[in-house]
């Protein structure tokens, strides 16, 4: 493939000829520069058996290499607390940062495939922004995701999806969202 025919995710497409000129008019922007964008996307899944088994961090960070197409970074323990049998420097969790083609990539499958497959699904809560326009959304399975084999899962996991947004306040991250499709749930 060369330079010309590179390939441009679907959602960055549509983001730069639909969504953008309605964030401009929404807000009555006097540079399209001034639009919200999405900087970032951090995956983090917390393992706390960990400390006790290395073994199952492997597995997770396969796992979450397998939904995002990277390669993921353990996290390691800042200070030990001794009720959690936990000290630090030890690796308890793992996450990856996704920028550029693969966050859009990934959050396409996010909105249009794996949360329509979370059961009993009313929509996602619009009230988990910041207060800086940033959303996090927390996801009680892996299995949603269709890069997951049902049948290789030795636990069902948790992880955080924290989408990171140019966005100066909650109000413009939302309208930012909504374009994209996001299911906010109906009040």
């Amino acid at each position: 493939m060369s330079d010309k025919e590179k390939y441009v995710p679907r959602l960055k497409t549509d983001y730069h000829s639909r969504i953008l000129p309605a964030l401009v008019k929404q807000f009555g922007y006097k540079n399209v520069m001034m639009a919200p964008k999405l900087e970032k996307i951090v995956i983090n899944v917390g393992v706390g058996e960990a400390s006790q088994n290395s073994k199952l961090l492997e597995g997770v960070a396969q796992e979450i290499g397998a939904i995002t197409g990277q390669k993921t970074v353990i996290t390691k323990a800042a200070k030990s607390i001794s009720n959690f049998k936990l000290r630090a420097g030890m690796s308890i969790g793992c996450k990856v940062t996704l920028r550029r083609e693969r966050m859009y990539e990934f959050l396409d499958r996010l909105i249009n495939i794996s949360i329509p497959r979370i059961r009993d699904f009313k929509g996602v809560s619009d009230r988990a922004f910041d207060g800086r326009g940033n959303y996090t959304l927390g996801v009680k399975e892996q299995i949603i995701f269709p890069e997951i084999d049902y049948d290789k899962v030795d636990k069902i996991r948790g992880m955080d999806i924290t989408i990171v947004t140019t966005a100066r306040t909650d109000e413009e991250a939302r309208a930012l969202f909504r374009e994209f499709g996001m299911p906010f749930r109906k009040k």
